[in-house]
This record gives C-alpha cells, sequence and structure tokens, in this order.
C-alpha cells in the first residue's frame, strides 16, 4: 500500500548549488521511508535525468454552441518539443530468481550519480507560452501496487560572458517626429540615445547617454525601460510575449527646451540571462528610450541588450578609455617639443654685468665679513655662486650601468 511508503523524495548532495553547467555532475540519493511495524515490496527503484523545451499556445477561437455561455475554446493548438538528453538509471533492483524486494520499516538511501552532456544546453525559463525544464524523475516500481513517481527540478545555465568583444561594443540611435498635420505641425521632437555597451548582468546599472530636444508646442515627458521579449516557435508559426522588465523616468522637457542625459542610470532586476540557442524559445531584450506626448504617439528609440551570466570586468574597456584619454590629452606634447633638443644658454646671457654688480659687496663688507670668517671662505662661496652652469652635452657622464 501507499501509505505505508512515508517519505519518497529526491535529495541533492549540494542543495545549495542554485545551477549547473554542461559537463558537471549531479549527485544525489533518492529517500524511501517505510512505516512502523509495516514492510513494503518492491521490484526496483529508477531514476530518469531529462532536459526538454517545450513550446505550446491556442490559434483561433469559436463561441461556445450556448448562446448564454461566454466559453470561448481554441480551435486549434501549436506545439512543440526538443529534447536535449535523458539519461536513465536502475538505483535498486531484484536479483535473478527473486520476485520482489522486502524493505522494512525505517529510513532507505539510494545515491545516484548523473554527469550532465558536455554538449551546449539552453538556460532554465519558464515563459508564457512555453518552457526549459531540466528534471530528476524517481520510480518506486512496486509488484502489487501502482508505481509511485516523484520528480525534482534543477537549473541549468548556459554561461554568456558580457566580455566579449561583441557585447563591449557601444549602441547609438536616434529618432526624430514631427507633431500636428497638414500645416498644423509644430517643430519636431528628437531623439539621441548611446549606450556605452551591449552586454550586462543582473543588478548592474546601464548608463544612459541621451539628447532629447522638443521644439514641439507641447510638454514632454522622457522615459527609459527594459523589455523582455519571449518568442515561441512550433511548426513554422511564431509567437510573442513582451514584458515590462524595468523603467525610469525623466523631467517633464517644455516647449522650445532640450534635456541631457549624461549617464542616467536603470538598473537590471533579476531575470532570466538572454537565450539565443534555441530552435523552439528565444529570451532576449531591449533599452527603449522614449518620449511620451499628450494628444500624440509616443516617439520612441529601441537598443538591443543581452543580459549574460560572467559579469563585466572593466579591464579592457578601461584601458582603451585610459589610452584614449592619454593620447588626446597628450597630443599637444608632440607639437611643443622640438625634433632636435636645445643648449641651455650661456650664463653671461642670463646674468647680466650690472645684476653681477649689484649683487657683488662692497669692498668694506668683504673686508669685514673676511675678519668675521677668518679667511676668504666668503669670497670662495661668492664665486661659486656665480659659477656657470656644465657644459650642455648629450653624452650621460654618470651613465648607470644596471
Amino acid at each position: 500500500m501507499a501509505d505505508k511508503v512515508k517519505v519518497f523524495c529526491i535529495m541533492f548532495n549540494n542543495e545549495d548549488k542554485r545551477e549547473y553547467s554542461p559537463g558537471e555532475v549531479l549527485s544525489g540519493h533518492v529517500v524511501v521511508e517505510v512505516s512502523t511495524g509495516v514492510s513494503v515490496q518492491i521490484k526496483a527503484v529508477k531514476i530518469s535525468t531529462r532536459g526538454c523545451a517545450q513550446v505550446c499556445w491556442g490559434e483561433g477561437t469559436r463561441k461556445a454552441s450556448s448562446p448564454s455561455s461566454a466559453v470561448i475554446a481554441n480551435t486549434s493548438s501549436q506545439c512543440e518539443q526538443v529534447e536535449y538528453f535523458c539519461i536513465s538509471q536502475t538505483l535498486k533492483e531484484t536479483s535473478d530468481g527473486e520476485e520482489f524486494i522486502s524493505l522494512d520499516e525505517g529510513h532507505y538511501e539510494f545515491p545516484f550519480h548523473v554527469e550532465l552532456t558536455q554538449t551546449p544546453l539552453v538556460t532554465s525559463f519558464k515563459g508564457k507560452y512555453g518552457s526549459v525544464c531540466y528534471e530528476v524523475t524517481a520510480v518506486l516500481q512496486r509488484p502489487l501496487n501502482q508505481d509511485q513517481t516523484v520528480n525534482r527540478e534543477f537549473s541549468v545555465i548556459s554561461h554568456v560572458d558580457v566580455n566579449s568583444p561583441w557585447l563591449l561594443s557601444s549602441v547609438s540611435t536616434n529618432n526624430k517626429k514631427m507633431i500636428g498635420c497638414w500645416i498644423f505641425t509644430s517643430g519636431p521632437i528628437s531623439l539621441n540615445v548611446n549606450i556605452n555597451r551591449r552586454g550586462y548582468c543582473n543588478g548592474e546599472s546601464i548608463p544612459i547617454y541621451a539628447v532629447i530636444e522638443n521644439f514641439s508646442s507641447r510638454l514632454i515627458v522622457p522615459k527609459a525601460a527594459i523589455y523582455q521579449i519571449q518568442t515561441f516557435m512550433a511548426n513554422g508559426k511564431t509567437k510573442s510575449h513582451t514584458k515590462l522588465v524595468a523603467s525610469v523616468r525623466g523631467n517633464h522637457i517644455p516647449s522650445g527646451c532640450t534635456d541631457t542625459w549624461n549617464g542616467k542610470t536603470l538598473k537590471i532586476p533579476l531575470v532570466s540571462a538572454s537565450i539565443l540557442n534555441s530552435s523552439v524559445i528565444r529570451v532576449e531584450y531591449s533599452l527603449v528610450v522614449m518620449a511620451q506626448i499628450p494628444g500624440a504617439k509616443k516617439l520612441k528609440v529601441e537598443l538591443p541588450i543581452v543580459i549574460g551570466s560572467i559579469p563585466y570586468n572593466g579591464l579592457e574597456s578601461r584601458s582603451s578609455s585610459l589610452s584614449r584619454h592619454f593620447s588626446m590629452d597628450m597630443s599637444w606634447l608632440a607639437l611643443a617639443l622640438p625634433e632636435v633638443p636645445e643648449a641651455p644658454p650661456n650664463y653671461a646671457d642670463v646674468v647680466s654685468e650690472e645684476e653681477f654688480e649689484l649683487h657683488s659687496p662692497s669692498y668694506s663688507q668683504s673686508e669685514e665679513l673676511e675678519r668675521q670668517l677668518g679667511g676668504p671662505a666668503f669670497v670662495y662661496i661668492q664665486e661659486f655662486r656665480f659659477q656657470p652652469p656644465p657644459l650642455y652635452s648629450e653624452v650621460n657622464s654618470h651613465p648607470v650601468h644596471s
């Protein structure tokens, strides 16, 4: 009887591990606990580890036959499934000649060890019309009763490195719109938007650089938002679903004014990584900057972005930025320095005879100082003070040998 099995579940050895990658090992054990005072007969304990993507949606509707009924039924469905792997294992089974295995009261654990396929996998995802799911299914086969089944899902991540060159490139776009119609048009509204790169991770903030010009007669409100676009494909047909992820609003822009965003930030919440390697499900993201116009359709621009799993390290961009900054700031140096260095000026050209006489002490002062110093020390110091610098030479007279 099923009630004799008190506990039947799947436990993972590393319960804290959130995600697995292709080629990693998933290990754990199937737990069976039999109630006190009874025994359970089983034929085998088996598990299967499976990963698949499936999509399904209805197309076309018809009203129910009863006029009073508001029920609407789908006339057709579009469904498709892709299996990535399926690994089956037998953890315990009867030996030759045995009809069953008897499990007395107590706690039993049947360990398992599964190595995920090395081929690229699709990141786990659950969307509007489909999902990518990975799970372990355990089956307790009973000779006299119905088999018992339990499932346990686990997450898989297909890593996307946002440090890839194509994700480090900047993205920019612009758009313009005239407000009104015919001869009653006012001035245009224009958007010019730029972001430094197209790859980001969860928790990062996207700095947005934008110039919003309002030469119309209306008050406009700028806004930036991140949208998740889910695309499902089955039987040659496509179904999409768009979901708002995050947004930020700017200041009102009166008529005839311009607003500039110098890195206005929009933080990315916890979302699924982009899925670009599946034949039935795609998950993409778009940064939309728009101008909301009273009484008119909004003006907007879209910049595609990718949500990855390997964080941005900033090394390549920072070094290239510094090199560009250094080359810009030091460009004047090439113009200022002569091709051949000039020798320093002569001492006689710098110190005139009048200045020499002006700083020379009188005879009476010198005599008094010599008497106090007890010798011609002051003359020696004075002579040293007005010594010319050494002759210029491009050969180092004191080379340093490493």
